[in-house]
C-alpha cells in the first residue's frame, strides 16, 4: 500500500487489512500490565463522570473502562477499526462518532478526554494538532482534564547524517522510522515476508516535544497538572521515553 492509496481510503490508514490484523500485531499493549494500569488513571480522572476517547480503535482501553462503570464515547475514522470494537462483548453499547478526531464534534460535555499510544502524532501537522486541543477543551466540563500517551522524540540514537532508526528487526520483519529534523516529520515503515512475498506499510507522524504540547494546552485553555513517566506515575525525566500528560481546563 503507498501513501497515496492509504489517504484514498476513507478509513486512512487504518483500513481493513490492517482492523483485521491490528490486535495480534500490538498483542503487547493489550497484555494487563499494560491496559490496567491506563484505566485506573483514567477512571479516576473520570470520578463518575464521562469519558471521550480520541482514536478509540478497537477498544483496547474504552471497553476495560466501561467495565469499570465509566459511561465511554469514541471517535474514530476508521470504520473498519470500529467494526471490531463493535463484535467484541460490550463493544455494541459504547457510542463511536465517525470522524477526524481534531474536528469532530459530539454532543455533550465530558470529565476527562484521552488519547493514548503515540496517537497524537497521527495528526501530522502542527495546525492539526493545536485543533485536536482546541476540540478537546470544547468538550470537557470546567476542571475537566485531557490525558496524552506519547513518546518523546528519540533524536539523540541519530547520529549525525542519519535519519533511519529501526526497532524492530527479524528473519522475516523490519521494522524503521524514518526521521526529518527540519520539520518533525517521521514515518514508521513495516516490511514482512510471508511465504516469499513482501509487503510494506508505511504511516506518517509528526513527533511533538513535552513543551511543545504544553504551549497547545494553554492555547486552548488548559494547564498542566501532572506529567509522569508512564501510567504508573513514575516520575518524568529527562531519561525517559515516553510521558503520560494530564491538563486541566481552567
Amino acid at each position: 500500500m503507498d501513501d497515496a492509496e492509504s489517504y484514498a481510503d476513507p478509513d486512512g490508514y487504518f483500513d481493513e487489512p490492517i482492523a483485521e490484523k491490528y490486535d495480534e500485531s500490538s498483542a503487547g499493549m493489550f497484555a494487563s500490565d499494560v491496559v490496567d494500569p491506563a484505566v485506573d488513571v483514567l477512571a479516576g480522572l473520570a470520578d463518575g463522570g464521562r469519558a471521550l476517547e480520541l482514536a478509540i480503535g478497537t477498544g483496547r482501553i474504552a471497553l476495560p473502562l466501561a467495565r469499570r462503570g465509566v459511561a465511554v464515547h469514541g471517535v474514530d475514522m476508521s470504520r473498519a477499526m470500529v467494526n471490531r470494537l463493535r463484535a467484541k462483548p460490550g463493544g455494541d453499547a459504547i457510542g463511536v462518532t465517525i470522524g477526524d478526531f481534531a474536528t469532530t464534534k459530539v454532543d455533550g460535555t465530558f470529565s476527562v478526554a484521552y488519547l493514548v499510544f503515540n496517537t497524537i502524532m497521527n495528526l501530522t501537522s502542527q495546525a492539526e494538532q493545536v485543533a485536536c486541543f482546541r476540540n478537546v477543551a470544547d468538550h470537557l466540563e470546567p476542571g475537566g482534564t485531557f490525558v496524552v500517551e506519547v513518546g518523546v522524540p528519540d533524536l539523540r540514537r541519530l547520529p549525525p547524517g542519519q535519519n533511519v532508526r529501526p526497532f524492530h528487526t527479524s528473519a522475516t520483519k523490519w521494522s524503521f522510522d524514518v526521521y526529518d529534523v527540519a520539520t518533525q516529520a517521521m514515518s514508521s515503515n513495516y516490511v514482512e515476508v510471508v511465504d516469499g512475498r513482501g509487503s510494506f506499510w508505511s504511516v506518517p507522524f509528526r513527533y511533538v516535544w513535552p513543551a511543545e504540547l504544553d504551549l497547545m494546552a494553554q492555547l486552548a485553555g488548559l494547564r498542566l497538572r501532572d506529567r509522569w513517566d508512564g501510567w504508573t506515575r513514575n516520575p518524568f525525566t529527562s531519561e525517559s521515553e515516553q510521558h503520560v500528560s494530564v491538563w486541566e481546563k481552567c
